[in-house]
């Protein structure tokens, strides 16, 4: 299996992007595909930010963040299909349900890091975001055993800072993604060709009242992966 790699870059950057959590705002700069988005000092040996892996692997990589607790619906589509996917949790939203993640943990779901408590990170100290972060690394080792090593940044936001406090607390890549699934069950991209890439990190938007439930978009999201020839690999093994 070959994995993807990166390069920290220098040159400081502050992203925009879409929020994979409450609401998904607009698109914006995300990073060239498979390279890090710029950000850092040189010399410094801050993680890489990625929303897309270099393979030539047909793979995409399914995240979802705490909303996944929601729909018992999903846990079972997951249970079922043994998927690999990778879910970003946030303490104070996702700590009630450590047991049901660690469920979804025992068949193949990767556990990451998504802050304590889901604070906009960008512009805050130093200190600030290294708590959020740092914190939720304590966490979620503590009740998992195992220190997650990726981490996405609340709203996708994050500065140079945020870079920093990422590599102080041990995370190796920041993951945010080129295509989100939205509400209304259909692909919106960031960037590039509006059609799945092999290497590709697909957000699952969490339910609206309005939109198709998160277990069925996600069956829905499977079905058309698999028409393209793809399927969904494990983050873990390619970051």
């Amino acid at each position: 299996m070959r994995r993807g790699r990166f390069r920290a870059a220098g040159a400081a950057l502050a992203a925009v992007l879409l929020t994979g959590c409450a609401q998904f705002a607009g698109p914006a700069r995300h990073p060239a595909a498979g390279e890090p988005a710029q950000g850092g000092d040189r010399g410094q040996n801050l993680p890489p930010v990625v929303d897309h892996v270099r393979t030539t692997d047909r793979v995409v990589f399914l995240t979802f963040e705490d909303s996944a607790e929601r729909d018992p619906r999903l846990a079972a589509l997951i249970r079922e299909r043994r998927l690999p996917v990778t879910l970003f949790l946030t303490d104070t939203v996702a700590g009630p349900a450590y047991g049901h993640f660690a469920r979804l943990r025992s068949v193949g779901a990767s556990l990451q890091n998504h802050t304590l408590d889901h604070r906009s990170l960008r512009g805050l100290p130093h200190a600030g975001q290294r708590a959020e972060i740092c914190g939720q690394q304590t966490k979620l080792t503590a009740r998992f055993g195992v220190r997650p090593h990726l981490f996405r940044p609340p709203y996708g936001t994050y500065d140079t800072t945020t870079l920093r406090a990422a590599a102080d607390c041990g995370i190796a890549a920041v993951v945010l993604w080129r295509a989100s699934l939205e509400a209304d069950g259909a692909l919106a991209y960031t960037r590039g060709e509006h059609r799945l890439h092999p290497g590709d990190i697909v957000t699952v938007a969490p339910d609206d009242p309005t939109g198709r439930n998160l277990r069925d978009r996600t069956a829905r999201l499977l079905a058309t992966i698999e028409e393209q020839g793809l399927r969904v690999g494990r983050l873990e093994d390619y970051l």
